[in-house]
């Protein structure tokens, strides 16, 4: 069903975990000149969006920060998605997610209890929390592993999904990561690269990372490299392609080595590249480049 009159801002629901970093996303969006609601009941969806799609508001782009922490509140937000997707309006579902051993961290260092667990533990709260938000991660426009992430590396992978005013057709965040620290939850894609020799064994390349030259060219050099490369890209093609027509405009490709220092770098510095070529929108970010 269609409705004339004004055009609706470009709406996007900011939601996930307990201490997954909702708030600094939205504090990302606020500052790309997002209008940002906070902790908005799901069922005043449909309100705000009449608020600010009049033409006085001059509201384009609304985010709106959704706490789902009960059953009902996850039935209100389901209703109000329909009421939306009624109007020809189909809200962007950003959910921001971390381990259980991470957030459990996050809720003892601010020394507040979760919201949902009640006389339990944090960790019954957080099993709780997630177990009501499945179906919502799995329907999730862009799912974001807050991990291994600092707030500046947070920032910058919201950033990178927003930052050309809008969701563009096709956006991938290429990462480098390290299998000692763990995969990212958020992979739509894992790509091993510890099948190539590790500059960590050459003595003048192991102080040197993986945006080195030197460490780039051996790494590069390294027989298969190439190859891997090409053929993974050629692979991706058609994946692209069916995102596109899909309507999925963002995708995660995690490269892993061993410690995310050397061999991953220097993979995700080509192979962003290549991606870019292909009209990708590519950003790239290096999780635990340092870490060590």
């Amino acid at each position: 069903m269609s409705h004339d009159g004004p055009v609706p801002p470009e709406l996007v629901i900011v939601t996930g975990m307990s201490s997954a970093g909702r708030s600094t996303a939205a504090s990302v969006l606020e500052d790309l000149g997002w209008y940002v609601v906070d902790n908005l009941p799901p069922q005043l969806l449909p309100t705000m969006l009449d608020v600010t799609s009049a033409p006085s508001a001059g509201v384009r782009q609304l985010a709106a920060v959704v706490d789902v922490r009960s059953r009902s509140f996850f039935q209100a937000l389901r209703q109000s998605f329909a009421e939306l997707r009624e109007r020809g309006v189909h809200p962007r579902v950003v959910f921001l997610d971390a381990s259980d051993d991470v957030l459990v961290r996050r809720q003892e260092s601010v020394r507040r209890p979760h919201p949902l667990q009640g006389h339990g533990r944090i960790l019954d709260g957080i099993h709780r929390e997630r177990q009501l938000l499945e179906n919502l991660r799995e329907d999730a426009d862009v799912l974001v592993d807050t991990s291994g992430l600092n707030v500046t590396q947070l920032r910058a992978k919201v950033s990178q999904v927003f930052e050309a005013g809008g969701l563009p057709l096709l956006r991938a965040t290429v990462m480098s990561f390290g299998f000692k620290y763990g995969v990212p939850l958020d992979a739509d894609f894992v790509v091993d690269v510890r099948f190539l020799p590790n500059p960590h064994w050459v003595p003048e390349l192991r102080p040197q990372s993986g945006l080195d030259e030197p460490v780039s060219a051996f790494v590069l050099a390294q027989g298969g490299a190439q190859v891997f490369l090409d053929r993974f890209v050629e692979s991706l093609e058609p994946v692209v392609a069916g995102y596109q027509a899909e309507g999925k405009r963002y995708v995660t490709i995690c490269v892993g080595c061993t410690g995310g220092k050397h061999r991953s770098v220097a993979m995700v510095r080509e192979l962003a590249g290549r991606l870019s070529r292909l009209g990708v929108q590519v950003g790239t970010l290096h999780r635990d480049l340092g870490r060590e």
